[in-house]
């Protein structure tokens, strides 16, 4: 269901439905497996990182390496810095599918609604569940308790009305607790939140916002609607509407998947887009593969360069198109990396957008770029 977040922003709390939703996610899931499966990982700071010591970056880390200031996406060797004891350990992905497959079976021992974010956090709609008389608080604890009895790892949880909190309060108690934010509850909640806090709200979008002032979601409510909206407009909006308490996402048990990417880390920075393009053939390839498999239920509807460069910032430039062609990534490429003549290369991804193709007819009507 797309919710119309305009209109949701205008919503009365009398209006609003009142559903009990739960966000559930994993403690330090893949560091927390490879714990679990080999006990002399335990008491060490562990990370799962790349196969390279220099160009990889760590895919999660344990909480005893957390204490060094280490967290995900940091690159291998600046982890090392901070924690020369580190051990970092390939990630062993079929595991953690086997894990996760059946952290769904227990959830939809409780609900149909099931709405997986990744492997290892999902939401998920309770209203419903007859289980200990309807309470949620009380299912999210026997969703843990199965989880630890069972898998022998720990989860976090997060109950509310809605799924913007939900997600916001399973942070709130970790490791392995829970937290609720009951409607009552939310007003001051949500008064004091930092906008840094919010789903959504990137590194850039928290330095725009504190250009203007605005930190938390008391900031939002204080500040010139039509302003806010004008400097920032669909997160404008949704601050908005969140910074009222209002979120009217449904929990979508068959969440749809919007694209298929292909990305590299290089071992050293390509210095050129000559080098870059000696790459794009094999990445190029190995997207057509990729998409093939969607392309029975799915159409194409945009292609994408995305590139990480020296200095770690990253950039990304998309064009609408209805199938895949290789100058498009070529000029795509070509304008990023003349927008920043000085920066070598540190990643190079491709990317396509896909949707069903029941909305083909309507993205006809849809801009060529953007």
């Amino acid at each position: 269901m797309r919710v119309n977040i305009t209109s949701s922003v205008n919503a009365k709390s009398s209006e609003l439905p009142t559903r009990k939703i739960i966000h559930i996610d994993m403690d330090c899931f893949f560091a927390a497996v490879e714990m679990r499966d080999n006990p002399a990982y335990r008491d060490i700071p562990l990370a799962i990182g790349g196969k390279s010591q220099q160009r990889g970056v760590l895919s999660t880390c344990n909480y005893l390496a957390r204490q060094f200031g280490l967290h995900s996406a940091m690159p291998v060797f600046k982890a090392k810095q901070l924690c020369p004891q580190l051990l970092v350990v390939p990630g062993r992905m079929h595991v953690y599918t086997e894990v996760s497959q059946k952290l769904r079976e227990i959830f939809h021992r409780y609900t149909d609604l099931v709405e997986p974010l990744s492997l290892d956090e999902a939401f998920l709609d309770v209203t419903h569940c007859q289980l200990f008389q309807g309470s949620a608080t009380y299912i999210a604890r026997d969703i843990r308790r199965s989880i630890e009895e069972e898998l022998n790892l720990t989860a976090s949880a997060g109950i509310s009305y809605c799924k913007f909190l939900a997600k916001i309060a399973s942070d709130e108690n970790k490791p392995n607790g829970q937290c609720v934010i009951s409607p009552e509850q939310a007003k001051d909640f949500i008064q004091t939140l930092p906008l840094k806090k919010i789903p959504g709200v990137g590194k850039v979008g928290q330095q725009h916002l504190a250009d203007k002032g605005l930190f938390t979601c008391a900031d939002i409510l204080n500040f010139p609607e039509n302003e806010l909206i004008a400097s920032f407009g669909k997160l404008g909006i949704a601050l908005l509407s969140y910074s009222k308490g209002i979120d009217l996402r449904q929990v979508q048990p068959n969440r749809e998947r919007k694209s298929v990417a292909v990305e590299r880390t290089f071992e050293h920075n390509l210095q050129s887009e000559i080098q870059c393009l000696s790459y794009l053939d094999d990445f190029y390839k190995q997207l057509e593969k990729r998409v093939e498999k969607h392309l029975d239920k799915k159409v194409i509807t945009k292609l994408g360069v995305k590139v990480k460069f020296s200095d770690f910032t990253i950039k990304s430039c998309e064009r609408k198109y209805s199938h895949l062609n290789q100058s498009i990534f070529e000029e795509l490429l070509h304008q990023l990396l003349t927008a920043n003549p000085e920066q070598s290369i540190r990643l190079l991804g491709l990317s396509v957008g896909i949707a069903n193709k029941s909305n083909e007819q309507s993205l006809q009507f849809s801009l060529g770029f953007y």
